[in-house]
This record gives structure tokens, sequence and C-alpha cells, in this order.
């Protein structure tokens, strides 16, 4: 089944998985879930041995074990979750693993834009059907948040800030009142949450200040905030998994040679310290410099490695790469790379040698290219 899609959610692409899991568990369940909550966690940060179980769960998500725990014992409280952080920190994928376990159903999701309307979280209407028949429960079309709340399941909004304080005042009678009204109808017509509803909200710090959440809205979320990760061995552990994950989508094998990681996580980490010094935006890369950036780095090297080399991923398709994902401003952010390339890749390659040698290169013809 997954085979006929492009990306498969996550309760299809784990069904094996949640099923055994479910088959297993016997601790206490909230509501309708699915999983017990002790399970939920282990389904998204994988087993230990001191589990005891008789296979391995493998680990999906690398963070803090303690905000895996508080996103969960908030959804089983019925509050609303929000997930907060800088871009490319795996808020969405965290959101999404959580409803595949708690209600195998992570799809009923709303995306936050400057676009998005109330018509977006609550219903719409079939206007042949209206014309035909009228208004009616028949030709309304429920929107994600509608259709979780009958279901009594984890309905999604991600990027709340970007909506309009239109969309989040109707958010907050949801979360509060737990049903939404419809005034065009005599009879039934009001839809009631089920046990089990709850919203799954995630927030991108960077966005402070587009569309402010009011003080309303906040008091109706628990706020979990997803740090950058620091960690060296953690970041690289989150961009294997994540790059291998893509790569037998397109069943493609390639091994990454751990020299080459190493080089694009202290690459990464150098344009990081780099950015925090900087005295002006257009000192800084206007790349974020996040996680998610350095999995679209590495999948794109060994894409090119795998259609237009000898499916060996080398140190200078690395470097290429890496330029032309980030250099996205010019003349700035070419600026910036090519400081960077001068002042730290060319005496690190000096001092280091081997496949820095060949990374300084591929660097350099990549920026000259793109001047």
């Amino acid at each position: 089944m997954t085979q006929d899609m492009l990306r498969a959610p996550a309760e299809v692409k784990y069904a094996e998985e949640l099923d055994w899991l479910e088959s297993i568990d016997d601790g206490p369940k909230p509501f309708s879930w699915r999983l017990s909550p002790r399970m939920v966690r282990l389904f998204v940060l994988g087993s230990e041995r001191a589990d005891g179980l008789d296979r391995e769960i493998p680990q999906k998500w690398f963070g803090d074990r303690s905000f895996v725990e508080r996103a969960i014992v908030t959804l089983a409280s019925d509050r609303g979750l929000l997930l907060i952080g800088d871009p490319g920190t795996g808020k969405s994928w965290l959101a999404e693993l959580l409803a595949a376990a708690i209600c195998r159903n992570s799809t009923l999701v709303v995306q936050g834009t400057a676009g998005t309307t109330e018509d977006h979280i609550k219903y719409s209407w079939n206007v042949s059907m209206v014309i035909a028949k009228g208004q009616s429960r028949e030709s309304m079309i429920p929107s994600p948040i509608m259709t979780a709340m009958e279901q009594g399941v984890i309905g999604r909004f991600e990027e709340l800030t970007r909506s309009t304080s239109d969309v989040q005042d109707a958010l907050i009678s949801i979360l509060s009142e737990k049903y939404v009204s419809i005034p065009e109808l005599d009879e039934d017509n009001i839809v009631f949450g089920r046990p089990g509803f709850s919203i799954i909200a995630t927030a991108n710090s960077r966005d402070r200040g587009v569309n402010d959440l009011s003080s309303a809205l906040k008091r109706r979320f628990n706020f979990v905030r997803i740090p950058v990760v620091t960690n060296k061995k953690s970041e690289a552990e989150i961009v294997r998994f994540r790059t291998e994950e893509l790569l037998r989508r397109h069943n493609i094998e390639v091994d990454l040679p751990p020299t080459l990681l190493d080089i694009l996580l202290q690459s990464f980490a150098d344009l990081r310290t780099a950015a925090a010094s900087a005295a002006s935006d257009d000192e800084r890369l206007e790349s974020a410099l996040s996680t998610a950036e350095q999995i679209g780095v590495l999948e794109d090297a060994i894409l090119h490695s795998n259609f237009f080399g000898d499916r060996t991923l080398r140190a200078e398709t690395l470097a290429g790469s890496l330029v032309g994902s980030l250099a996205r401003r010019s003349p700035e952010d070419l600026a910036i790379l090519n400081k960077y390339w001068h002042g730290v890749v060319e005496p690190r390659s000096k001092k280091d040698g081997g496949a820095w040698n060949d990374f300084l290169e591929g660097g350099r013809q990549a920026i000259a290219t793109l001047s």
C-alpha cells in the first residue's frame, strides 16, 4: 500500500508496528486512545532493553524524553497542545507521530497561512447541493478539525501563528466549548466534540510578531517548546535517520561515509556560530540552518551522486549541494559563504587534509558558478 503513496503518513508506514504494540498493550488508555500513554511514548522514542519487549521498536523522533511525556500528558487531559520552536526542530513530525499512535489518523490537518479562513477550521458548503436541496448536514463540508471532533480523534493545526486573528479567535471557542454551532441549520445544528478529541498545533518561534497568539488562546494550550538540537551526536542520528528514510522512498542505497557527515555537521555548526555573532541580517544567511535543511543538503548530494555521478557520495558534491541550498540571496548569501570558505574551510583543509580538501574545492567551484 505504501508503494502507491509518495509519502505515507506515519499510521500507514508503521501500521504493522502499531498493530503489534496495540496487541500487547494492557495499560490504561484515556478516552478512545488506541495505545496507552506508555506505549505512545515507546512508539515515538523507541524501545530499550529494560522494556522487555520481544522485538525492537526503532526511535522515530530524537529529542528529550520530557518533551514527549509532557505532550502526551497534555493530550490525555484533553487540553490543546502547542509545539513551538525554530524551523526544522521536528515539531510537525512529532505531531504526526503522536496523532498516529493515539488515534491512527494523522491526516486531519489544517495548514495555517494568511489565506486560512474560519471555514477551514469549521465548515463550508457544497454549493451545488445547497442549490439543489438547500442547506443541510448532507450539503455541509466539515473541516478537518470538525471531522476530528465528530470522530473523537486528534486534529492538527500547522503554523498557527501564520493564520489571522479571526481564525485564532474561532479556535478559542472550539478549544473551550468543544462544540461548533451551525446557525444556518434549524435542526441538528451543533457538532459536539467526542471524548478523545484534541488539537495539536505547531508554531514557528521565528514568526513572533506576524500574528501573535492572544492571551485567551494561549490559556487554552499547553506549550511544549522544542529546542534546536545542539548535541552533535543527536543531530547526526536525526540526519542519518531521516536521510535514509527519504532515500528508501527512491529505492536508492548509498553509503554515507562518517567523514562526510562530520563535515556537514561541522559546517552547519560553524555557520550557526557566525550567524549568532553577526551584527545585522545582511551578515546572516537567510537560511535558518536547521537540522531539516541539513537533511535536504545531504539528500540533494546523494541524489546528484546517484543520477549524475558514479553512485558514490563525494565531498565536492556535498559542498556543491550545501552552497546551492544555502545561497538564496545574491549577492548577500554568496558573500557570506565565500567568507566562510576562505576563512574557515581553507584553514581546516590545510590542517586536516583528506575530504576537507575536496570539500574546499567543490565549494569554491559552486560559489564561482553562482557568482
